[in-house]
C-alpha cells in the first residue's frame, strides 16, 4: 500500500495536468479538430456520375493537390489579397500612429482628465464589430451623413470607408497597450534626460519610442493578422451598395465559396492557403524586425 508521502508527491505531479485539463479540451475540440478537419476536406472532392441523380451517382472521392492547385490559380483570390494589402496598409499606418501619439501624450505629466480621456479612446474597442459596421453604414448613407455631398460607399471611397471603422474601433486597444508599456519605464529615465535639457518631444522620440519597440512591434504583428482576416466591415457594409463584391477579401471569399457556391472542399483548400499566407506574413515581419526590436540575430 503506497505511502502518505507518495500518495501526496503523485498528487502533486499530476495537480498541473489537472489544471490544463479543461484548456487542453477545449484546444482539442474548437481548435486542433476543425484545422484538421479542414484539412481533410481540403483534399476531397464531389464526384458525379451520369445525371447526378441516382443513387450513388454523387459521391465524395480524393482530390489529391486539386483543390489547392485550384485555389492557387484563381485570380479572384488574389485580387482580393492585393485590397486586403491596401487596407491594411492604410490600417496600419493611421491605426498604429493614433495609438502611439495619444499614448505618448496620455504619458506626459501635464495632460488634464488623464482617466476620461484614456477610456474614451478606449471605449470604441468595445463596441461589437458588427455594430461599429451598422453605425458607421447609416452615417455613409447619403440621406443619412451628415456630410452632404460625398459619397463614402462609391467604388473610389469604399475602402477607406472600411478602413476608418477598423481604424475607429482598434485605436483604443493599441494605445492600450502602448501606455501600459510606457508606464512601465522607470521615471528615473526622464528625470535624467530633463536634466540635460532634453524637452518631451525629445524624450518621446529619444527615450520611449526606442524603449517601446517591442511593444510596438507586437502590436503590429496582432494588427497584421487582424486585417488579413478583415471579415465584418466589408459583409455589414455590403447590403447597403453594390461596390463591394462578395469576394472582396480572402475570408469573405471562403465564405462565398462555402455557404453561397456550396463548395466546401475549394473553400476548405483556400482557408489552408490564407492561413499560410498570413503565418508567413507574420513571421516574416518578425524575423525582418526582431534584430531592431529585440536585438536578436536573423
Amino acid at each position: 500500500m503506497p505511502s502518505k508521502h507518495a500518495r501526496r508527491t503523485g498528487g502533486g505531479i499530476a495537480a498541473p495536468y489537472l489544471f490544463l485539463a479543461p484548456a487542453l479540451v477545449l484546444f482539442v475540440v474548437f481548435l486542433a479538430l476543425p484545422i484538421a478537419y479542414t484539412i481533410y476536406l481540403s483534399t476531397r472532392r464531389v464526384q458525379r456520375s451520369g445525371l447526378g441523380l441516382g443513387k450513388g451517382s454523387v459521391r465524395e472521392v480524393n482530390a489529391g493537390l486539386g483543390n489547392y492547385a485550384a485555389a492557387l490559380s484563381d485570380a479572384s483570390l488574389w485580387t482580393s489579397w492585393l485590397r486586403v494589402l491596401l487596407y491594411g496598409l492604410i490600417v496600419l499606418v493611421l491605426m498604429l500612429g493614433l495609438a502611439l501619439l495619444f499614448a505618448l501624450m496620455l504619458d506626459t505629466a501635464r495632460v488634464r482628465l488623464a482617466r476620461f480621456s484614456r477610456i474614451s479612446i478606449f471605449l470604441p474597442f468595445a463596441v461589437p464589430g458588427v455594430a461599429a459596421g451598422l453605425m458607421w453604414g447609416f452615417l455613409y448613407l447619403p440621406g443619412t451623413t451628415p456630410l452632404k455631398g460625398v459619397d463614402f460607399l462609391s467604388a473610389g471611397t469604399v475602402l477607406y470607408s472600411m478602413a476608418n471603422v477598423a481604424i475607429w474601433g482598434g485605436t483604443g486597444f493599441n494605445m492600450l497597450v502602448l501606455y501600459t508599456a510606457l508606464r512601465a519605464i522607470p521615471q528615473e529615465l526622464y528625470e535624467a534626460a530633463r536634466m540635460d535639457g532634453a524637452s518631451e518631444v525629445r524624450i518621446a522620440l529619444r527615450v520611449k519610442i526606442p524603449i517601446l519597440m517591442p511593444a510596438i512591434i507586437l502590436t503590429t504583428v496582432f494588427s497584421i493578422i487582424a486585417t488579413v482576416q478583415v471579415f465584418t466591415e466589408p459583409t455589414v457594409l455590403r447590403p447597403l451598395t453594390n461596390t463591394i463584391p462578395s469576394d472582396f477579401s480572402p475570408l469573405t471569399k471562403i465564405y462565398t465559396d462555402a455557404f453561397v457556391r456550396g463548395d466546401l472542399y475549394s473553400a476548405a483548400a483556400t482557408a489552408i492557403v490564407v492561413a499560410g499566407i498570413s503565418l508567413v506574413l507574420s513571421f516574416g515581419f518578425l524575423r525582418v524586425v526582431k534584430r531592431q526590436a529585440f536585438g536578436e540575430s536573423s
